[in-house]
């Protein structure tokens, strides 16, 4: 039987290969080019959709800053809220420059003909302009226009008490970002102690009788008043100091938003003298302490669980800034960036704009100029989408570091942690 004959593992017709010829390579040539080109336009339809999604954006806004006048307090509050919103979670100084001083009239017209919660808004936008806006003329501008508005609801004790705690908030802001001459500054501030001096002891020893609902309005003074004390001069702050024999009483208020302001600001008064005299020696330095140490372990029954606990975490570093003249410092990140809040001078101004920005407080300081120049940040980084990206770790590289950060934090703990033994019986 004659023997089969071996088949080809390439078979018949594989055998005889042609060579690559130049049709096939214009082929393989007009491949790549369609490739890049779909590549290309698939850039131009993003670039063209992100240009599209700006133009609705903008027109968004320009409705809503034409609503502000609307004859509906509803639609005017909207519309207050949504320029808030816009302008706390974004940049828009070019946009926002050409169309200021007709939001600063619809702010102005707000104020003075709105009611509580449309005033608040109002004030609040008014912040929010200054910030987008920076410390130049077209903030001096804005101020120029709003100040007596704010300081007469301020001083009205007939006005809306909700409006004017937002007032006294807004005007410490908007004087800190926008005052162009420091007397009026300090104008600003007397008149802020106009308000919280009534919480005051009497000299005669009596109390004086405190409104509940004023006492929100008071602690808002007295933050707007530490604020402004931040920018000023050595001589001014030592001047100030009158004031240390005095705000230990309201450490006894009974709101603890009040206490732990006036703690604050009592650091921040011996942070500011330590600075012009570092051998300063307060004569009620023994009394405060032995205050501050009490409200530092607080365990009273009829307080929240919730303020107490606050409380003396403020305390413990209030206490510890006026015995050792030390500071919790405190790191933020944002982007591929940190800040660290290292004195209670830099605490009282990342509060005060992180009250109005809110969480959009991160980008603020990566894209503001204006508060990267408060904060001494230098020019705003320019890192792009996909370089960001690069720089941060996946998800599984996250993992693993928390996975072996566990393991190591449970052996060290099994050091130290009690052994369970079994007991036989007697």
């Amino acid at each position: 039987m004659p023997r089969a004959k071996k088949r080809s593992g390439r078979g018949g017709q594989q055998g005889n290969v042609q060579p690559f010829s130049d049709e096939d390579a214009s082929i393989e040539t007009l491949s790549h080019c369609s490739s890049l080109s779909e590549r290309t336009s698939a850039a131009e339809e993003a670039g063209e959709t992100e240009e599209m999604a700006q133009e609705d954006f903008q027109y968004k806004l320009k409705v809503y800053i034409d609503s502000t006048v609307d004859k509906s307090a509803k639609t005017r509050q909207v519309a207050l809220d949504g320029l808030k919103t816009a302008m706390a979670t974004k940049i828009l100084y070019e946009f926002i420059s050409e169309r200021r001083m007709t939001i600063t009239d619809s702010i102005e017209r707000c104020l003075k003909k709105g009611k509580g919660v449309e005033q608040c808004a109002a004030a609040s936008l008014a912040c929010l302009l200054c910030i987008q806006l920076g410390s130049g003329i077209e903030s001096e501008e804005v101020f120029k226009t709003l100040k007596p508005v704010f300081k007469t609801i301020l001083n009205d004790g007939a006005a809306n008490t909700q409006a004017r705690q937002a007032c006294a908030t807004s005007l410490g802001l908007c004087t800190l970002v926008a005052e162009d001459d420091i007397m009026d500054v300090y104008a600003t501030m007397e008149s802020f102690e106009s308000l919280f001096t009534h919480l005051y002891v009497r000299e005669d020893g009596s109390r004086p009788s405190v409104n509940p609902q004023t006492t929100q309005l008071h602690t808002n003074a007295l933050l707007s008043w530490a604020l402004l004390l931040t920018i000023c001069t050595g001589n001014v702050a030592t001047y100030k100091l009158r004031h240390l024999s005095k705000l230990p009483h309201l450490l006894e208020n009974d709101d603890v938003t009040m206490r732990i302001a006036a703690g604050e600001t009592i650091a921040l008064l011996f942070e500011l003298i330590r600075d012009v005299d570092p051998e300063f020696d307060y004569d009620g330095w023994e009394p405060l302490c032995e205050k501050l140490n009490a409200l530092a372990t607080d365990c009273n029954k009829h307080r929240a669980k919730t303020d107490k606990r606050k409380q003396r975490s403020v305390f413990r570093d209030v206490l510890k800034a006026v015995e050792e003249g030390d500071f919790q410092s405190e790191t933020i990140r944002f982007g591929t960036e940190r800040m660290v809040i290292d004195s209670w001078v830099r605490k009282r101004t990342y509060d005060a704009f992180r009250e109005f920005v809110g969480s959009g407080m991160n980008y603020h300081l990566q894209a503001n100029e204006f508060i990267r120049d408060v904060f001494e940040l230098g020019p705003p980084m320019l890192i792009d989408s996909a370089a960001l990206k690069a720089m941060k770790s996946s998800r599984l590289e996250r993992h693993l570091y928390n996975a072996a950060a566990f393991k190591a934090r449970t052996k060290a703990r099994n050091k130290f942690r009690d052994k369970r033994v079994d007991v036989g019986e007697f």
